[in-house]
């Protein structure tokens, strides 16, 4: 059981699916909540809760190519099994080949989020989770008024 004074830190897997700062995993990191409107991939400059920089350096995300194309291969694994264990595989037929138009619509409608999300992968890559990060922004700029 929890203390009232505890807080509960957000799951990982939900706040890199939700497109969160890895810092503190409650600030958003693109300014579209949509991943399907246009201008869907400008991102904030810093996190609106811990002041996380979100490109530590120039050219920062040319890496999320290979998280992206690592989300593809396990997207078309996953659909591939998901797709045998339903309707079934045979030579004998085209079942297979309905699978790969099936597959590549699957990715083409998924292939914005998927940018997005290899983004906020990449990120966490080089941002630790600190439980506080909020907190301390907070209390540091209260510290600097008063």
């Amino acid at each position: 059981m929890q203390n009232e004074g505890q807080r509960r830190s957000p799951n990982y897997l939900f706040s890199l699916l939700q497109l969160k700062c890895p810092r503190c995993r409650q600030g958003d990191m693109f300014l579209q909540k949509s991943s399907y409107k246009k201008g869907m991939m400008k991102m904030y400059d810093t996190c609106s809760f811990c002041e996380q920089k979100m490109e530590i350096e120039p050219a920062f995300y040319y890496g999320t190519g290979y998280v992206s194309y690592a989300l593809s291969v396990a997207l078309t694994v996953a659909s591939f099994i998901a797709w045998w264990v339903i309707i079934g595989m045979s030579l004998k037929d085209d079942r297979f080949f309905w699978w790969i138009g099936f597959n590549a619509v699957l990715l083409l409608a998924t292939q914005p989020y998927l940018m997005r999300l290899s983004r906020t992968v990449w990120l966490s890559f080089f941002v630790r989770y600190k439980k506080d990060a909020a907190c301390d922004w907070i209390a540091q700029d209260e510290h600097t008024v008063g």
